[in-house]
């Protein structure tokens, strides 16, 4: 990991949220989950410094050169406006939306970051990732995941229709989702989380150091050695939560809608 800053916000609130899966369980639950992430956004970018959209979004999201997935109309639009207005929102793809390759960052304006980065948020170092592939085990994800951002992986799926390669995309997004949901119920301890394990491995020899993922649905702060904390944003499925950070200190939040 290099132990350079590749943004520093110092002087505001930093609002962090991931794992909105945007597209499930069916079109009119997505939309109302839309609404309130639309909202959120809305009432959180007044006093933000900047926003951080943590990965999964979308269920699924994939660019071609001449369309992008239909729907999500009132979210791209929102951010669009704000970044219009000067506000930093920043995007790191999750592991059902990782395929981005321009249209977010010039429609919308949105800082896209591939790989997990180091940061300076209210004087505290902050290690940013999605999550998906890091740590120990899951070797099956991290070989497909090889795979799918390989160029000849994108140029095959491209020379797919979209009617077709996009609804085959999103039933798997299901399956996989509906494979892993009675994991995402509970926090399996700290030899069997990865992401646990992979702050706690990355925190050796650092201190005060917060390691925040998304990617778990698992909203929570747990202490490592040295002062530092592994945190999970959760997720705007069931919980509908957020980091925010203000002058050093975290707290995690809960949005209730009106």
């Amino acid at each position: 990991m290099n132990n350079t800053y590749h943004n520093s916000y110092t002087r505001g609130t930093v609002f962090i949220v991931s794992d909105a899966h945007l597209g499930v369980p069916g079109k009119a639950e997505s939309l109302a989950r839309e609404k309130q992430l639309v909202g959120w956004i809305n009432t959180v970018a007044p006093e933000a410094e900047a926003i951080v959209l943590l990965g999964d979004i979308f269920d699924f999201w994939y660019e071609l050169r001449q369309a992008v997935p239909r729907g999500y109309t009132r979210l791209l639009g929102c951010l669009a406006q704000w970044t219009d207005r000067g506000l930093p929102i920043h995007f790191f793809p999750g592991n059902h939306d990782m395929w981005t390759y321009g249209y977010l960052a010039e429609e919308c304006g949105l800082n896209v970051h591939f790989e997990g980065e180091l940061w300076n948020i209210g004087g505290r170092s902050c290690f940013l990732a999605h999550g998906d592939g890091l740590g120990p085990g899951d070797y099956s994800y991290k070989f497909f995941k090889r795979i799918f951002r390989s160029p000849f992986f994108r140029w095959c799926f491209s020379r797919l229709h979209p009617n077709f390669s996009f609804g085959l995309a999103q039933w798997l997004s299901r399956r996989s989702r509906a494979a892993h949901a009675e994991a995402e119920k509970t926090f399996l301890g700290e030899e069997r989380e990865w992401l646990y394990q992979y702050a706690l491995q990355r925190s050796a020899g650092l201190s005060n150091t917060d390691f925040i993922f998304g990617h778990r649905h698992l909203p929570g702060i747990h202490s490592l050695p040295g002062g530092s904390r592994y945190i999970n944003t959760g997720d705007w499925l069931s919980h509908f939560s957020y980091l925010k950070i203000q002058g050093g200190r975290l707290e995690l939040c809960y949005w209730k809608s009106e």
